[in-house]
């Protein structure tokens, strides 16, 4: 199996899509390591599911936001990689962890948008940094955006900002680590029917019948729509993606 002994760190994999990008990955061969906020149950109950798949797996507490806190979880992940895995080195790292804020630009507070730079632009890029020096050469980095960095639409602006951040960051790491061969891209999805935000597009009706008026698939995506691609883009078949952003969102405002 070409994916055997490759190993994905997943931030944010205890819910929603990063449970799903940590299950899809575990199906390709590759070991998982998943961090969480605040929900460790949950963290735990997928590493229970990646073992039933055969996959080893380990869950790691990890705020993306404090990025004061990035030095020690660094000796965290490391001693994970030791028990867990007998490694020393990640292959793959999934910058996922993220929280949805819907204000209008005269409503939104610096605190919310603060908290949103920390967590959506500012971990990610010292979180990355961090991860550099045990990342294998020839592996893979994926950074979450979303269609609103493409698409607009009302109350997304400080959220929407943050993810073109991180579309012009990972270009850029494209271009810095090509001569490690390690690739980095961009998978954007679009509206998802999953708590995120609150869980808008999946309890919310009206907002549910506007989101599949206006994908060419007609209906929202679901988290199961989202994991298989950042899977497939830590796989050889993608060995030649780089610097990309892919929109995973059923053709939405085309």
């Amino acid at each position: 199996m070409e994916n055997k002994n490759k190993i994905a760190l997943v931030t944010g994999g205890s819910r929603g899509l990063g449970k799903d990008m940590a299950l899809r990955l575990a199906e390709k061969g590759i070991g998982v390591i998943l961090t969480y906020n605040n929900k460790a149950d949950d963290a735990n109950e997928v590493v229970t599911q990646i073992k039933e798949i055969g996959q080893k797996a380990a869950t790691l507490q990890l705020n993306t936001g404090d990025i004061k806190s990035f030095g020690a979880f660094v000796e965290n992940l490391k001693s994970a990689l030791s028990d867990t895995f007998g490694a020393d080195h990640l292959d793959f790292l999934i910058n996922n962890a993220g929280f949805g804020h819907h204000s209008p630009i005269d409503q939104t507070t610096e605190e919310a948008f603060d908290e949103l730079m920390n967590v959506h632009f500012k971990g990610v890029y010292f979180l990355t940094q961090k991860m550099l020096p045990i990342l294998n050469d020839g592996g893979g980095i994926v950074n979450i955006s979303s269609g609103l960095a493409r698409f607009s639409m009302p109350g997304a602006s400080a959220y929407a900002s943050m993810k073109g951040a991180i579309e012009v960051f990972t270009r850029y790491l494209a271009k810095e680590l090509g001569s490690k061969k390690i690739r980095a891209n961009i998978v954007a999805p679009g509206a998802i029917a999953t708590d995120f935000g609150g869980g808008r597009v999946r309890d919310d009706e009206q907002m549910n019948q506007m989101v599949s008026s206006l994908t060419a698939l007609g209906r929202p995506g679901e988290a199961e729509d989202i994991g298989g691609v950042v899977a497939f883009l830590c796989t050889d078949d993608a060995r030649w993606i780089n610097g990309q952003r892919i929109e995973v969102s059923g053709g939405m405002l085309l």
